[in-house]
């Protein structure tokens, strides 16, 4: 059995449809914490089960009979609230008997010091301790957060501003990261392994050009002030540090093709 959470988020509905394509529905169950937003998939035949990371008993009742459990990271940031829930979860499959855990973790889980990323390395270090097989995926941000509809508001203003000081960027949509926690849920010998999980390498300034020659109309970079973006200014400040700046191909060989490239995710972003 395949016990799958956070499948009413992006990342784990991405992962269970094309879990899918790969087993039959009966061997798939998923966790939600209000399982009516799941109901779609029940009435595929999934088993759907009511848990929440901060109700250990729930957990134990929900993991029940997993073979490989696909473990999405709480989406809550507040400080100390994914160690404790992440926590949590490793404790019930533990007592649950599971077999395996998938965890989605982040890029640089494997040195992050400090703040929200460094809630990966914790929860790496508690499966570690588990004693239970494991498998890392660790996922750079998805490509989503930069190309996006949004980005028809730069077309119109024939720029396209940025706080990225020149920093490349390996970014993967969300459907290429799912096929990739599907591919290693189902797949074998991926127990003991952390993937750094990480799309083509390009520019903001590359997106500029991009954003150019789809849309037809002449698309500016423009460095500016972080303080210049709004709540998009956090990712620039992350883009300019150098978090995403290196490649890596463990996506491309656990989807079995290229992932998503730049030109791609723009022509969808604007065809949207």
């Amino acid at each position: 059995m395949y016990v799958i959470t956070g499948v009413t988020g992006k990342l784990g509905r991405a992962a269970v449809e094309d879990l899918l394509t790969r087993v039959p529905a009966t061997e798939v169950a998923v966790v939600a914490r209000d399982p009516q937003k799941a109901s779609g998939l029940a009435e595929r035949g999934v088993d759907v089960r009511k848990g929440d990371y901060e109700d250990p008993a729930s957990l134990l009742t929900a993991f029940a009979g997993a073979d490989v459990l696909l473990f999405v990271s709480s989406p809550d940031v507040t400080p100390g609230a994914r160690p404790r829930q992440h926590g949590n979860v490793i404790d019930a499959a533990v007592a649950a008997g599971v077999g395996r855990i998938v965890y989605t973790s982040a890029i640089s889980a494997d040195s992050a010091a400090a703040g929200f990323l460094a809630d990966h390395t914790v929860t790496e270090k508690l499966l570690a301790d588990s004693g239970l097989p494991h498998t890392r995926l660790r996922n750079t941000f998805y490509m989503e957060l930069v190309v996006n509809p949004g980005l028809r508001a730069a077309v119109d203003a024939g720029e396209l501003r940025a706080a990225d000081n020149g920093a490349a960027v390996n970014l993967a949509t969300i459907a290429d990261l799912g096929v990739a926690a599907s591919a290693v849920v189902t797949g074998d010998g991926h127990a003991g392994a952390a993937y750094e999980l990480r799309g083509p390498v390009w520019t903001l300034a590359d997106l500029a050009g991009t954003l150019s020659e789809v849309s037809g109309k002449d698309v500016a970079y423009r460095p500016v002030p972080v303080e210049e973006l709004g709540e998009a200014g956090f990712v620039h400040q992350l883009i300019a540090s150098g978090l995403f700046s290196e490649p890596a191909d463990d996506l491309e060989k656990l989807i079995g093709r290229a992932p998503t490239g730049l030109r791609e995710a723009v022509e969808a972003a604007l065809r949207d």
